[in-house]
């Protein structure tokens, strides 16, 4: 995978999000899960499907898109995380209205494992 820019961060944003990647995770994961978490999210069908959020192949990454994104607000300097965690918290909140919490999901898991 090569290095991608993540839509709508800025110049600095996006070159602490480089950094991050080159050396913690990999070139271009944090904008491939902003990618399909927002494609996810928003889906093209009424019904949410957890499985959906996870990453389709393994050269994009393993896993849930989300989880990865969590990982990345984490280990980015508080001023790209600011930048990223508006893109973040804008799609959550499209879930947020398309959901309905599972009352038999793991509470110790993610709230958005939880959401049916």
């Amino acid at each position: 995978m090569r290095y991608r820019d993540v839509p709508g961060l800025s110049g600095a944003a996006n070159a602490a999000v480089r950094v991050l990647e080159r050396e913690r995770l990999s070139p271009g994961i944090v904008a491939v899960a902003l990618s399909v978490w927002s494609v996810r999210v928003h889906g093209t069908e009424r019904r949410w499907r957890q499985g959906e959020a996870e990453f389709t192949c393994a050269c994009c990454g393993e896993g849930w898109a989300r989880d990865t994104l969590r990982d990345a607000l984490y280990m980015l300097p508080p001023r790209a995380a600011g930048e990223l965690r508006m893109r973040v918290e804008r799609l959550d909140g499209v879930l947020l209205e398309r959901t309905h919490h599972e009352p038999m999901a793991d509470p110790e898991t993610a709230w958005w494992h939880r959401r049916c």
